[in-house]
């Protein structure tokens, strides 16, 4: 495996990183480094409907399975390449009607270890790295992180144990799991709602940076790895793994967590955007570093607080309750954080897609733009979420007449877009439509 490479990259061993992706060429702002069909994925069941389960495509005229009414598709051909593996959910669902609900982690080893049933060659998705070759870190786990991974074993035995013959032993079935959560990818469309799951081997390769100088989009069920700064030959290529908004700290915990390793990158080890990060709010008497650290912990339990409350919202919240959560924390935390303090942004982003789902446009907004110009300062160039905001506030600014406004925000989205997406990616052309029409 030494030195294979794909299209200007090698795969080599990264110092203190075990492997790693390197550039034999030269890449420039916005080239594709490369492109990598997923080895496996699944669509996430609130998308269904909306996209086809094969390829992704987001359109209204889908049509669904016969069999079990819930997968849609765009057409024969997009039904027929998914039946190898929709077939084992298709008879599963029908099976446990009403039920059925594995998690999306356990839909998606399924498809894994139907694949691997069947396919004895390296895929197109490993040029470079072997899923098996994928780390675990099992001997790093925590109790919690082992009782989930049981869990989702168990989960994957009750929904599919009839429909896989031969099912792999519990311990080729925790290192897996181990695997997937460890080296998975959540597959987004312009304004980063989440369409589904999937694993991309070789865009796995990359090792973390916090000042990344590439970036990861999705053309359907394809994972396009364009440079968003300039590469030399010999260049090592990194990817960030984790949203790159909170200070130093919070991303080296996160990283530790989820991927078991400390980060030493060079933002890391200067710290240099912590303090815009970090703003306190300017008052006649500066608070306390106590007071600081107290209002610290509480807008981590606040962001925790909200996330368990997201998550069980048709259970025990409904949608008023998560904005007024929001609102609270804000006013509590803005006694000693300043209005661009990441805390701060963080809770104004929940609200704006608490209004959003509220149809509450012009909370939407008001929000939108209070996140807008600390995102840019904070976030690397040509970030995702710097443009799905100004995307987000260009088409709520059209939805409320606001010709001038929208058609200026949705020119900023573009510029930042087709660095990272690319001038010919369809989500491009379709924003360049929204803007034509305003003509």
């Amino acid at each position: 495996m030494k030195n294979e490479g794909i299209e200007g990259t090698e795969r080599f061993p990264s110092p203190d990183k075990g492997r790693g992706l390197r550039a034999v060429r030269h890449f420039a702002v916005g080239e594709l480094v490369f492109a990598c069909p997923a080895y496996s994925y699944v669509l996430t069941v609130n998308e269904r409907g909306a996209h086809c389960e094969q390829c992704f495509t987001r359109r209204e005229d889908l049509f669904k399975c016969g069999k079990c009414k819930q997968a849609y598709y765009c057409n024969v051909d997009c039904q027929r390449g998914d039946w190898p593996m929709h077939k084992l959910e298709c008879v599963a669902m029908c099976a446990y009607g009403e039920n059925w609900c594995p998690s999306e982690t356990v839909r998606l080893v399924a498809r894994i270890i139907m694949k691997q049933k069947v396919t004895t060659e390296r895929t197109p998705s490993e040029r470079l790295l072997l899923l098996k070759e994928f780390e675990s870190h099992l001997d790093k786990m925590d109790s919690e992180k082992d009782e989930m991974n049981q869990t989702d074993i168990a989960a994957l035995h009750h929904f599919y144990s009839r429909h896989i013959r031969d099912l792999p032993n519990d311990q080729a079935l925790t290192e897996l799991f181990a695997q997937v959560n460890c080296n998975g990818f959540t597959i987004e469309d312009e304004e980063l709602s989440h369409l589904g799951s999937a694993v991309f081997p070789d865009v796995a390769l990359m090792n973390h940076s916090c000042s990344p100088n590439v970036i990861v989009t999705y053309k359907g069920t394809v994972a396009e790895v364009r440079a968003v700064q300039e590469i030399n030959p010999g260049d090592e290529v990194f990817n960030s793994y984790i949203d790159l908004l909170y200070p130093t700290d919070d991303r080296k915990e996160r990283l530790l967590d989820s991927y078991f390793f400390t980060c030493q990158c060079t933002e890391c080890t200067s710290k240099s955007k912590d303090k815009e990060k970090m703003e306190i709010r300017k008052l006649s008497s500066s608070p306390e570093a106590e007071e600081i650290q107290s209002m610290i912990r509480y807008a981590k339990n606040v962001i925790e607080e909200f996330r368990r409350a997201k998550h069980y919202k048709n259970i025990l919240f409904i949608w008023n309750e998560l904005l007024e959560m929001c609102e609270l924390s804000l006013d509590k935390m803005g006694a000693v954080f300043a209005d661009a303090n990441v805390y701060m942004l963080h809770m104004m982003y929940q609200a704006m897609g608490v209004c959003l789902y509220m149809q509450d446009w012009d909370g939407a907004m008001s929000y939108g733009e209070k996140i807008i110009q600390p995102y840019s300062i904070h976030y690397p160039a040509y970030s995702l979420n710097v443009a799905s905001i100004y995307l987000k506030l260009g088409r709520l600014y059209l939805g409320l007449e606001k010709k001038t406004q929208g058609v200026k925000a949705l020119k900023k989205a573009l510029a930042i877009m087709e660095v990272a997406h690319g001038k010919d990616h369809y989500y491009v052309a379709e924003v360049k439509r929204e803007i034509e029409e305003q003509k």
